[in-house]
């Protein structure tokens, strides 16, 4: 059994309790991509089924692209720790080939063949909720980048249902990268890190976006130790009529 800190465990606690994420009965697939946040999110998990005070199943599902992907580490710790884990095997890189050139965005593209052959394998399983491993640090790099690029106000919820009718939730997303950066590590488990992402095996200029954006809340953060504090609260504390969207005006 991995020993995983209390303070993540209470974290993730309090946000589950107090966004509903998961209730007596909920049968949860959780995608795991064998990465720090995905894996270690697998043990909090396990960790949850054996002292809550309610029952729930969940099931970690590995998507495979095709390109012949070394994935027997992250099988072999899984049926150690008793994790009930499953690859399911795609033929995303070779879709890619045909369509990636002519999407300059690679890296969505396969952020969506991902996540759509995880609504598929849950959809055809009987799973209604999807597990999602983003922490803060993602929510708060999206909320900069909708705001910097796109001009939108937008970050990553709780909790959500998507058009299929599948709830997806986030239980890290109250918890620091760097939390689950130790807990991997503390834990000595076994990463799968960028040599499993599809986009390296493409001949293109790597996406500087949320790199530049980490390195800026980076530096923020040097200069304002409680930056992601304030933020996390601020994420709860949405004043929408004090913005310029006619619908939410006081008038």
């Amino acid at each position: 059994m991995i020993e995983i800190s209390k303070r993540l465990l209470r974290t993730v606690g309090r946000t589950n309790g107090h966004y509903g994420l998961i209730h007596e009965g909920d049968k949860i697939l959780l995608g795991l991509s064998g990465g720090k946040d995905s894996l270690s999110l697998a043990h909090i998990l396990k960790h949850m089924q054996r002292v809550a005070p309610f029952n729930f199943e969940f099931k970690a599902v590995t998507i495979a692209y095709g390109m012949g992907e070394n994935l027997e580490a992250l099988q072999a710790h899984c049926i150690e720790h008793g994790i009930d884990h499953e690859v399911y095997d795609t033929k995303i890189f070779d879709l890619a080939q045909e369509k990636i050139r002519n999407n300059s965005s690679f890296c969505s593209f396969f952020s969506r063949m991902r996540r759509g052959a995880l609504y598929t394998y849950a959809l055809e399983n009987d799973y209604k909720k999807l597990a999602l491993a983003h922490h803060l640090d993602d929510a708060v790099e999206s909320f900069f980048m909708n705001f910097s690029y796109n001009g939108a106000l937008r970050s990553m919820p709780p909790i959500y249902k998507a058009q299929n009718g599948l709830v997806v939730i986030r239980p890290l997303i109250h918890v620091r990268e760097r939390q689950l950066r130790d807990c991997a590590k503390d834990a000595n488990m076994p990463i799968i890190g960028d040599e499993a992402c599809p986009a390296m095996r493409f001949d293109v200029k790597m996406p500087i976006a949320r790199a530049e954006t980490k390195a800026m809340l980076a530096q923020m953060e040097k200069e304002n130790s409680a930056l992601f504090v304030s933020l996390k609260k601020a994420f709860q504390n949405i004043n929408l009529s004090s913005f310029s969207q006619a619908d939410y005006l006081d008038s």
